[in-house]
């Protein structure tokens, strides 16, 4: 059969095995985040591996992140400037920018970008080791591969993406700041004087809130298909690519009910 023809005739897989297969993976990464947090409050801790990865995954993407922030601080400072400008009220675009960057655009762009590499680096590394059958050596060791190789970067990426999203708040409100400053005319301290009276202690918390739940999401969605890999060195690629796709929605999906709860406190 020619390849359209089979296309036509449905010879993959129908919508409801697939909608059963995302359903059992659900169900799966579901009973996966309750072992990893079931291990994890349970001696013993490996803080070695804690801090390894927590080192690792933070000082690698921290480039990654500061890039990220400064062009959003920069690119929304010039959108929001402008149009402000037209209304003749640009000295409060101050404000305007520190709460689109502390309540939404730094813990998301730096979830989408800096967990994006994050995630497809556990998938991928986890992936390997799976088809390597470096799991199967631990299990048969004695050892528990969700203590050993799963709690510690699910941890470590809870406490890395709030950390870079602290980082992003602040480098993206600089990069704003002088934006505003050369384009129009703004002093600094107007920016940030304006900038500090718009905020309030909860949009600032409400970023780090989401940053840690975008990095749990991260963790576990990379440790989850990188320990299902199934196929080779070609199954390690589709789950580093299928991580990136799943992370990506899961933390937009995440944005909107956060937002939608933390907006009544």
């Amino acid at each position: 059969m020619m390849p359209e023809a089979k296309l036509f005739a449905g010879g993959g897989p129908s919508l409801k095995e697939r909608l059963r297969e995302r359903m059992e993976s659900l169900g799966a990464l579901s009973v996966m985040t309750g072992q990893v947090f079931s291990r994890a409050v349970r001696p013993p801790y490996d803080w070695a591996g804690l801090v390894f990865h927590t080192e690792s995954l933070g000082v690698r993407s921290l480039p990654i992140a500061l890039l990220t922030a400064t062009f959003a601080g920069l690119v929304i400072s010039l959108q929001f400037g402008y149009f402000l400008a037209r209304f003749g009220v640009q000295y409060t675009v101050g404000r305007v920018v520190i709460l689109t960057l502390f309540r939404e655009l730094a813990p998301v762009l730096t979830a989408l970008t800096v967990g994006a590499r994050i995630g497809s680096g556990i998938a991928a590394e986890l992936g390997s080791m799976t088809v390597t059958e470096q799991v199967d050596a631990i299990r048969a060791l004695g050892a528990d591969p969700l203590r050993k190789l799963v709690v510690p970067r699910v941890f470590a990426c809870l406490i890395v993406m709030p950390v870079l999203t602290v980082f992003s708040d602040v480098v993206g409100l600089v990069g704003g700041a002088l934006v505003v400053k050369s384009q129009y005319g703004i002093s600094l301290d107007q920016f940030f004087q304006g900038a500090l009276d718009a905020v309030l202690m909860g949009d600032f918390v409400s970023g780090v809130i989401k940053g840690a739940v975008f990095g749990l999401i991260i963790g576990l969605v990379g440790c989850f298909k990188g320990l299902a890999v199934e196929g080779g060195t070609e199954g390690v690629g589709r789950a580093t690519t299928q991580t990136v796709a799943i992370t990506s929605v899961t933390v937009c999906l995440a944005d909107f009910f956060i937002t939608k709860i933390t907006l009544y406190f």
